[in-house]
């Protein structure tokens, strides 16, 4: 029978004839049919995968070197192009498109070997902290089915939780990778802002976006952050500075400064038992030799305000495009003119959650209020970049709790959208200032819900951050 643990171990089993990549295949589309009603995968591309499978197998089998992902099971957030196949972002604006270009990040991982199983459910347009705001439904977690897996990349997140596939890709803007990771107690990364091409990612906030990783352990992660991230021409913000290798020594025993912001674990949102387990895991570290210090950041309360009003503003610019003339879905209605067409067809596509944020990003935009709210968010978020280059001369890593609460009930925040925001107040922070941020499953809620901890490192630091969140969940 197939098992799964990593991908050094799968592959190793390869090598050795006790598995091949068709059995591996054959497994995850088992799982997924017995666990469909957590509506993690929208669609299967069981035929392709398999004779992909069945091709890789016989590559292995002449002698040929593997590549890095060889064989390796991988599941992309419906908001990743992977040409051929269909791509809607969960939205009935796009549906029944068909991606006539693959993502660099798709490409770069189907050169090293990889096996692309599906596309994965997610918030409509990735907007969202629960993946309940879906064309196709809300997705469950499959730790308890009553509750959301977090979002918006709430189907990449459970599709590993599950074991429906070794890793999977997701995109992160304020939070949504690293969010529905604690919420489904997996590892998930957001990478510096530029490891990684964005290229063939479907655009929220540009100057917020990056295409993040899944996976059940820090190794594997590394491997595929390895594959993925560098230079690409067709994306003028991705940087040429490859993350490193994880693997490779480091060179030293050093214990790693770390930094803690005060108001962060005393802010009147924190779970008091999750803010107990954290402090409790700080007083631990300090014994082991680690260098942990609270520091003091009055910015906390401004760093939500400042996030939706910069990403709300990107997303009514992104969302323009979807006009129902070149793509996607169109009002049908021939007694209209051109302006009612679009309004019509814009309405209908959009879901409430993102008619929600088009109207807010259109609004701080305008005319008498750009001042008053664009142009004011940007200054936090200068003085938060300014602030956070001080703090990493003194510490090599910031750590957090990712959420304010465990992962909280269906239907629970669907009416409140102001404190649905207000859940992000740990994690839009790295976005806004571009550095990398992971969240590793350490705790366990007394109600039976995982949470993890957040760590942040300096720009393009991924790897050390991968060391230290690897050193950190072996211990």
């Amino acid at each position: 029978m197939f098992s799964y643990q990593s991908i050094q171990d799968y592959q190793k089993d390869l090598l050795s004839g006790a598995t091949n990549c068709v059995s591996a295949i054959q497994h995850y589309v088992q799982r997924i049919e017995h666990t469909r009603h957590l509506n993690a995968f929208i669609s299967v591309y069981e035929e392709e995968a398999l004779l992909r499978a069945k091709q890789l197998d016989e590559l292995r089998q002449s002698g040929k070197p593997m590549g890095k992902l060889h064989g390796v099971v991988i599941g992309l957030k419906d908001v990743i192009c992977y040409k051929g196949h269909k791509i809607s972002a969960a939205s009935s604006i796009l549906k029944n498109f068909t991606a006539t270009y693959s993502a660099t990040a798709v490409e770069n991982l189907l050169a090293e070997e990889a096996i692309i199983l599906g596309s994965l459910n997610c918030d409509e347009f990735a907007m969202g902290s629960s993946s309940e705001n879906s064309s196709y439904g809300a997705v469950l977690n499959a730790l308890d089915e009553t509750r959301v897996p977090g979002g918006s990349s709430g189907g990449s997140a459970v599709a590993v939780q599950a074991g429906l596939c070794m890793v999977s890709l997701g995109s992160d803007t304020g939070g949504s990778v690293r969010q529905p990771a604690d919420f489904c107690g997996i590892v998930g990364l957001k990478p510096t802002y530029g490891c990684v091409s964005r290229y063939g990612l479907i655009a929220y906030a540009s100057s917020f976006d990056q295409i993040g990783i899944f996976a059940s352990n820090i190794p594997d992660l590394s491997l595929v952050l390895e594959t993925i991230a560098g230079k690409d021409d067709f994306d003028s913000t991705a940087s040429g500075l490859q993350p490193g290798i994880f693997s490779e020594p480091r060179g030293t025993n050093k214990k790693s400064r770390i930094a803690y912001f005060k108001e962060a674990l005393h802010h009147p949102a924190l779970d008091v038992e999750m803010a107990n387990n954290i402090s409790a895991y700080i007083d631990d570290l300090v014994k082991q030799g680690y260098d942990v210090k609270g520091i003091d950041f009055a910015y906390l309360d401004y760093i939500v305000p400042a996030y939706y009003i910069l990403t709300t503003a990107e997303a009514s610019s992104n969302l323009s495009r979807y006009d129902g003339v070149r793509f996607g879905y169109r009002n049908t209605s021939l007694d209209v003119d051109l302006t009612e067409f679009y309004m019509r067809t814009r309405s209908e596509g959009f879901g409430r959650e993102v008619k929600r944020r088009i109207m807010l990003g259109t609004f701080v935009l305008s005319t008498g209020y750009f001042d008053a709210y664009f142009t004011q968010a940007q200054k936090v978020r200068r003085q938060l970049v300014d602030r956070t280059d001080l703090i990493f001369n003194d510490f090599d890593a910031i750590i957090l709790p990712t959420v304010p609460s465990p992962a909280f009930k269906i239907g629970e925040k669907t009416d409140d959208p102001i404190e649905m925001y207000l859940a992000d107040i740990y994690t839009v922070y790295a976005n806004l200032v571009g550095i990398p941020a992971i969240s590793i499953p350490l705790f366990k809620h007394s109600n039976g819900m995982p949470f993890g901890l957040q760590i942040m490192s300096n720009r393009f630091c991924d790897v050390s951050l991968l060391r230290l969140a690897h050193q950190l969940m072996q211990q």
